[in-house]
């Protein structure tokens, strides 16, 4: 779990992506076969920034060859990019596509379009037309790094990916979790799933992978209608939430989003709401969670309604934002 930040006046600082350091390396060691044409391996360290990354500090290794048995490639059998007469492999520690949906094709490495045409530009300013070379891109201790990573779970097997669209690392990104949130929807989408399962923190993660393929859960933060909206988008036909009361509460009284800087529960409405619907009444002044009130419910033999109407009604609203979308909530 990310420590809480202090805050600070000091802007966060922004890093290069292993795609671009990746690209860099590249260029080194090819410059380095061409003047020694000898095996040639270039090393660099992704720079720190303020990022919520498990890649920081990595040490990215790029090796070019004439002779195969020179690279070391991941044991797991793929097929190397062919740029001209260069073939280029996943390394030890960088990942291999298994599964349709991402933006690297299934068997190849997982090298994303961006860094792939930078390392291919690269290439062709030199002049080895007639020159057979090899060359793979590594990650030191990549594959453990990746388990810390969604990688196994949208089928980059064996290593990280190389990643970068713009070459830079924006700290703590809303629009780079939701790029997370959409590969993993893609994933799912292409593997024939037709629901969509949205979990909302650990707990609820945990129960639904006890009851669903790991593939088609995407764990959403907070971003309940972003999420939803790329669901739609995707053309999944049903989206499934998992959640717990509290969060279900937020979405029936219609925050988009249940971080907590969105907004609190309206307790004065809910208590109204559970008079109007449950014929009891609650005490909102001894208590300001929904715990506190499911606590007092319960006294009253009224918890099992309370989930049900907290249920219902947050499939109205979800149902009222996006109406092509058969959606089901589980209440944990």
């Amino acid at each position: 779990m990310a420590k809480k930040r202090e805050k600070s006046d000091k802007p966060l600082r922004k890093g290069y992506t292993t795609g671009l350091h990746a690209s860099f390396a590249f260029k080194s060691a090819l410059e380095a076969f061409w003047a020694t044409k000898s095996t040639a391996t270039s090393i660099t360290y992704k720079m720190d920034n303020d990022d919520l990354d498990v890649t920081k500090g990595c040490e990215i290794v790029v090796s070019v060859s004439d002779k195969f048995e020179n690279i070391a490639t991941n044991k797991i059998a793929h097929t190397p990019y062919t740029i001209g007469s260069l073939k280029l492999f996943a390394g030890v520690g960088v990942g291999v596509v298994t599964k349709d949906g991402l933006k690297p094709p299934k068997g190849y490495p997982a090298i994303n379009p961006t860094p792939l045409k930078a390392i291919e530009n690269i290439y062709r300013r030199f002049d080895f037309i007639e020159h057979q070379l090899y060359a793979t891109i590594s990650v030191t201790n990549g594959e453990n790094l990746a388990k810390e990573t969604a990688n196994a779970k949208v089928g980059v097997l064996g290593g990280l990916s190389i990643l970068g669209t713009t070459g830079y690392v924006k700290p703590i990104s809303a629009s780079a979790y939701m790029d997370s949130i959409k590969t993993e929807l893609q994933v799912a989408k292409s593997n024939g799933y037709n629901q969509a399962v949205l979990t909302l923190g650990n707990s609820s993660f945990i129960y639904a992978k006890k009851h669903y393929d790991e593939i088609q859960i995407v764990e959403i933060g907070n971003f309940v209608y972003d999420a939803l909206a790329i669901v739609q988008s995707l053309g999944f036909q049903s989206a499934l939430f998992v959640c717990g009361i509290g969060k279900a509460t937020k979405v029936m009284q219609k925050y988009k989003n249940t971080h907590n800087r969105f907004g609190s529960i309206d307790f004065v409405a809910l208590k109204e709401q559970i008079q109007k619907e449950l014929g009891v009444e609650v005490d909102i002044e001894s208590t300001k969670t929904v715990k506190g009130i499911t606590q007092q419910l319960k006294k009253l033999n009224q918890v099992d309604n309370f989930y049900k109407m907290i249920q219902q009604e947050s499939i109205k609203v979800l149902e009222e934002w996006f109406k092509t979308l058969t959606i089901t909530v589980t209440i944990l």
